[in-house]
């Protein structure tokens, strides 16, 4: 609670900061901002409360996931003091949705009642909403924002029925009085209607099969660092909600109800990778992989008793490596018209820094030792395993063998091919490099030690 006081605070105070015209310091306040942001949350894992009428739950899961949202706007709001020059005026308005952005994921997933679970939604959806949009001089950024906003809340009307039914049923939003009112023996068919309504709204947010057709299209028509965020920090918040609302559902589901979880994670990886594998366009690539990631990350909602601490631990990594390859293909694409692989061509040569940063964080997405990557596929795989997902295990591994495909097309393209103009456009950023090494970095740290993630559970 005192983590979403102090968010708030920091976001009127950038505003306050724009109008008083100290637009230059509004980045490093922010830092300063979100660090201690950092810090409070911390303290907080040792407490464990609900906050209002249960409204906000304070526990150690919940501050960790947290702490690793903050961290993950830390990257993303250091990469906006350089991505939006060209827009400086607007600096304020762009960093200060994005802590709104984080307000509404840390509501997502401290929530305790369901209320305040579709506040923390509608605050993280409207405000992606906005920045898919808000490059009001590019037709496919208004096509994205568009297109995100109707599929959308389209997605947020079935989650809003599904809720109406769940509390019809129990009489209550409070997730406690959900899971302990009702067993499966007794609980009435409406109720499962309203929980399979609301798991359809949240596989549309984590772009999951079937719901995952606007992720291409919005993902490449939104800016580049609004991709960034979609890619790694909403869905990591995504899949930790959806986690959150299945384990407390778990004592009224129907027994059979894992068949269809495993269904939709195979389909998931299984489409998300197929469909990479005849990308051009490296922000559709990663669009796909993203939805394969989903797929993986889903296997956690089949073992929910053991699975928080390598959910926690494969979200960590995948945002990691999404943050350092974004940071990177920001360099490369930001002058540019488009976002083709081919503009990576002999990038190897000319930015050797930023390939092998590159090339680590697709590395890492593609499941290769010693990244972390490797070992949250391995830990969640290890743990289906255990519980006798055999068939969704195979699928696993062959779907980790089939990304290896498209990530390596893009470090051919650096290494192996030379580049079309003797003289691409890179912007040579000192943040953006900042940011990826570091980012990459925590990657290969918590490869080597993942002990220090896992061991916090």
């Amino acid at each position: 609670m005192n983590t979403l006081i102090a968010l708030a605070g920091l976001a009127v105070l950038i505003l306050v900061l724009e109008i008083i015209n100290l637009r230059k310091i509004i980045v490093p306040l922010t830092i300063i901002g979100l660090l201690a942001a950092l810090g409070i949350s911390i303290c907080d894992m040792a407490n464990e409360a609900g906050y209002y009428h249960n409204m906000i739950v304070v526990n150690k899961s919940n501050m960790l996931y947290t702490s690793l949202f903050i961290v993950l706007t830390v990257f993303i709001v250091m990469l906006s003091e350089d991505f939006y020059k060209p827009h400086y005026d607007k600096i304020s308005d762009y960093v200060s949705l994005k802590i709104f952005l984080l307000i509404g994921a840390v509501s997502m997933v401290t929530f305790g009642n369901l209320t305040m679970f579709f506040i923390g939604l509608e605050i993280l959806s409207i405000t992606l909403y906005i920045l898919a949009g808000s490059d009001r001089t590019d037709v496919k950024s208004n096509e994205s924002g568009m297109k995100y906003f109707l599929m959308g809340s389209f997605a947020s009307g079935f989650v809003l029925f599904g809720i109406a039914l769940v509390y019809g049923a129990t009489a209550s939003f409070d997730m406690n009085t959900i899971s302990n009112s009702l067993t499966a023996v007794t609980a009435p068919t409406w109720l499962y209607l309203g929980i399979v309504l609301i798991c359809i709204g949240m596989l549309f947010k984590i772009a999951a099969f079937p719901f995952h057709f606007w992720a291409p299209d919005v993902y490449q028509g939104a800016p580049m660092l609004t991709t960034t965020i979609m890619s790694t920090l909403a869905k990591v918040v995504a899949v930790a909600t959806f986690y959150k609302l299945l384990t407390a559902f778990q004592p009224i589901l129907p027994e059979n109800f894992h068949y269809l979880l495993v269904f939709l994670a195979i389909a998931t990886m299984c489409v998300g990778n197929v469909m990479a594998l005849r990308q051009e366009n490296i922000k559709r690539m990663l669009a796909y992989s993203g939805i394969s990631h989903a797929g993986f990350m889903m296997i956690a909602l089949l073992v929910i008793e053991n699975a928080n601490a390598n959910l926690f631990y494969y979200a960590s990594a995948y945002a990691l490596s999404g943050i350092a390859a974004f940071a990177v293909i920001i360099s490369v694409c930001s002058k540019k018209e488009d976002e083709l692989i081919k503009h990576f061509k002999g990038l190897g040569k000319k930015k050797p820094v930023l390939a092998a940063v590159l090339t680590m964080a697709l590395l890492s997405m593609a499941g290769i030792p010693v990244f972390a990557g490797f070992f949250g596929k391995f830990f969640l795989l290890n743990n289906a395993l255990e519980n006798g997902y055999i068939t969704l295990v195979i699928f696993g591994v062959v779907n980790s063998i089939i990304s290896i495909y498209y990530y390596f097309k893009v470090i051919s393209a650096m290494y192996s091919q030379s580049a079309e103009t003797e003289e691409p456009e890179v912007t040579n950023s000192a943040i953006y490099q900042f940011v990826a090494v570091l980012a990459i970095a925590l990657n290969i740290i918590i490869g080597i030690y993942p002990a220090l993630l896992l061991d916090l559970f």
